[in-house]
């Protein structure tokens, strides 16, 4: 009779729980570091958006380039603005992040099999990994996406002379369960998961696939070298694919609703999408790419460095 090969240790810091709380504490890390460019690339992609017309003087604010919109929230709003939404940003990723990787994994471990100790995972397997990751966990995280983007336009709307519409993310909250109901904390959740389905076949595939390809045709060990040099390629990638869909994301959210909670600039995020081709041109499908595309590649690379660092130190599998 053959010898039973022994059953591997299990670890709980190799449970789903705790793969769970490190990506938390990994994303808000990521987060707090790059929050301003993401503050930043809003403020550019509902500038010059010629569909608002209830907001005129948000249409006829000159626009200014990445450096100039950063400068004018400081001169303007405060340096502490290029924080303002940013406890929204950290409730998403209690439930957006932790969710991305614990079904990633679980999808990768589970349904397709994979073992840690083999080297070699199909990319075409880890791109529906990373594309069903990304839109379930974004759309059970889109409402706070939602109440982050309009706490992100107050200053804004502050500077140009306009009421404020919210004061604050309970008020926020409120005044849109109050329009809409509950079901519009989910207004612009089609274009959100369109984006996070995208954003994580560039993020989590790409690192993932990056990272075991370097290490399996280099002489390179598992460490924070190989580890910035995925992460870059997938900051990169993840924001060429996103970057339309962002847009279209920020502006189904941004725009103000009727008392039936029905969008009054777009039906939808094609009518979205057709509009700003339309009236702006494809290339303000890529507003904000350059801020996007700098805060995607050193959020990457915050959130892998933590998070890999912190399953070294507690003993688990790396990713």
């Amino acid at each position: 009779m053959p010898p039973v090969p022994p059953q591997k240790e299990y670890k709980y810091v190799n449970s789903l729980w705790c793969t769970y709380m490190v990506s938390v504490v990994a994303a808000w890390n990521a987060e707090l570091v790059t929050y301003p460019l993401d503050l930043t690339k809003t403020r550019l992609q509902i500038q010059g958006e010629i569909a608002n017309k209830k907001d005129a003087k948000m249409v006829k604010a000159p626009y200014r380039g990445l450096f100039k919109t950063a400068v004018g929230i400081v001169k303007e709003e405060g340096f502490f603005k290029l924080w303002q939404g940013a406890h929204a940003a950290l409730y998403r990723h209690l439930v957006y992040s932790g969710t991305r990787i614990v079904t990633y994994k679980t999808l990768k471990e589970k349904l397709f099999k994979k073992n840690s100790s083999e080297e070699y995972f199909p990319v075409w397997k880890s791109a529906v990994c990373g594309v069903s990751a990304g839109a379930f966990s974004q759309y059970i995280a889109s409402p706070t996406d939602l109440l982050k983007v309009q706490l992100q336009m107050e200053g804004k709307r502050k500077i140009m002379g306009l009421p404020p519409r919210v004061n604050g993310l309970y008020d926020a909250f409120k005044k849109t369960v109050s329009t809409a109901g509950y079901r519009g904390l989910w207004k612009g959740s089609i274009p959100n998961v369109q984006r996070a389905a995208l954003v994580n076949l560039g993020d989590l595939t790409t690192y993932d696939s990056a990272k075991r390809f370097i290490l399996r045709n280099t002489s390179l060990e598992d460490n924070h070298f190989v580890h910035c040099l995925a992460s870059c390629c997938a900051g990169f990638v993840a924001a060429s694919m996103g970057t339309p869909a962002d847009v279209v994301k920020t502006r189904v959210m941004n725009q103000p609703m009727d008392e039936k909670g029905k969008g009054l600039l777009y039906k939808s995020s094609i009518d979205c999408f057709q509009k700003t081709v339309k009236n702006e041109g494809f290339a303000a499908l890529y507003k904000g790419f350059l801020p996007i595309w700098m805060r995607m590649a050193p959020w990457s690379l915050s959130f892998w460095l933590s998070y890999e660092e912190v399953l070294s130190v507690l003993g688990a599998d790396q990713f």
